[in-house]
């Protein structure tokens, strides 16, 4: 659950304490003395509220937390870097490692083994790439700024019960810059309600007990609706004249209907049907990329991570463990668009009636309705795709 995210001038370390100080009327040192009040209240003890003692505020969470990416991240891109030859080799052969303790888990919660493999590629680079914040420094910086200070203020809360609980140790409990937890990059709150002691130690380990890594990640799945004897979706072809107004997941449809629709796998047979299946039509790189079927378990995988890309790329990466190939219609040349390129976007939908809301250079749910609204004015594919093109039409 990681974000790649490009670092600030150096002007914004300067800056970013200076705003702080500015914002919050309380000085750090009162804020926290309320919160382990707070705590203290909750039944946490003076042992565990001692690590509270030398907590300040980390500059580089908030440059990080207040930084944006200078571009819009491309499908290709987001794959790309995330299924190689080698992460795939890798994968299978800790299948292969590991197939003991990931038929338990499979059997008691219901996963398949290579969807959780792939969860921990994604997540961490198979535990490789963990983060290297103190999880209490990252919350209780994010807490004391005022734009989110409730969420992770429950958060760091949270984080207190965990190491009060014994299950790892104040110096231990490291993360990402945002508090996402462990090989699982687990937010304090889901380890607390999802998280399993898949080794029966007394603890819950997802720093570096692969038992209870996997039996953890397979309880949040199996809570969250994953469906053991289903695979998450496939790759498939659309007709020619596709409504692709019903692409999006919003839309879901039985798979007789899709079938009805033209869609078909890869070689043109016919899809299967099961009933009960429902499936939405995904379209990560717009009307003239891949198209792909997203099944109930690419909506569960959805739940760890909101992100379409990221729900793909789990698919597939399980997928090629699993022998198939690479997606077949990849974008050769898919161009990323600038952050300041999306915010012309909108401002282009906007002066031309089709609102997008305030433009922000973020495509999101209403940008993509009014790109929509536009393709459908100039006959155009309604993929709600933000692209260069599409610039360059409005800007005409």
């Amino acid at each position: 659950m990681r974000l790649i995210l490009r670092v600030l001038p150096l002007v914004l370390s300067l800056f970013v304490p200076a705003l702080l100080a500015q914002e919050n009327e309380q000085s750090f040192a009162d804020w926290l003395a309320e919160l382990r009040a707070e705590a203290r209240e909750l039944g946490i003890s003076e042992a565990t509220l001692r690590e509270l003692d030398n907590l300040q505020p980390l500059e580089r969470v908030m440059e990080l937390d207040s930084s944006q990416p200078e571009f819009v991240q491309t499908f290709t891109r987001y794959l790309g870097l995330r299924v190689t030859p080698n992460q795939v080799a890798r994968g299978q052969s800790l299948l292969q490692q590991h197939s003991v303790l990931l038929e338990q888990v499979r059997q008691r919660y219901g996963v398949q083994p290579h969807y959780l493999v792939a969860f921990w590629a994604v997540e961490s680079n198979y535990g490789r790439s963990t983060g290297g914040f103190s999880v209490l420094e990252a919350l209780a910086t994010l807490a004391f700024d005022p734009r989110r200070a409730d969420f992770f203020r429950r958060q760091l809360l949270t984080a207190l019960q965990i190491i009060d609980d014994g299950h790892i140790q104040a110096e231990r409990m490291s993360g990402s810059w945002a508090g996402a937890m462990g090989q699982l990059q687990f937010m304090p709150n889901i380890f607390y309600q999802y998280g399993i002691d898949g080794d029966r130690d007394g603890r819950i380990d997802i720093w570096n007990s692969l038992p209870d890594i996997f039996h953890s990640a397979a309880n949040f799945l199996s809570q969250s609706g994953w469906r053991g004897d289903e695979r998450w979706g496939r790759e498939v072809l659309l007709t020619e004249d596709f409504d692709f107004s019903l692409t999006g997941t919003s839309t879901r449809k039985p798979l007789q209907e899709w079938r009805d629709l033209g869609v078909t796998q890869l070689n043109g047979a016919p899809i299967p049907v099961a009933a009960g299946m429902e499936a939405s039509v995904i379209l990560p790189a717009g009307a003239q990329g891949p198209a792909f079927l997203g099944y109930a378990n690419f909506r569960t995988t959805m739940t760890y991570n909101p992100s379409t890309f990221y729900a793909l790329t789990v698919g597939h990466l399980a997928d090629r463990y699993a022998g198939s190939g690479p997606v077949q219609r990849m974008p050769e040349n898919e161009t990323a668009m600038s952050v300041a390129d999306v915010r012309e976007l909108q401002e282009l939908l906007n002066r031309n009636g089709f609102d997008s809301g305030e433009p922000d250079g973020r495509v999101g749910r209403q940008t993509r309705a009014a790109i929509r609204a536009y393709q459908q004015s100039a006959g155009l594919p309604m993929d709600g795709y933000a692209s260069v093109a599409l610039l360059q039409a409005l800007r005409k």
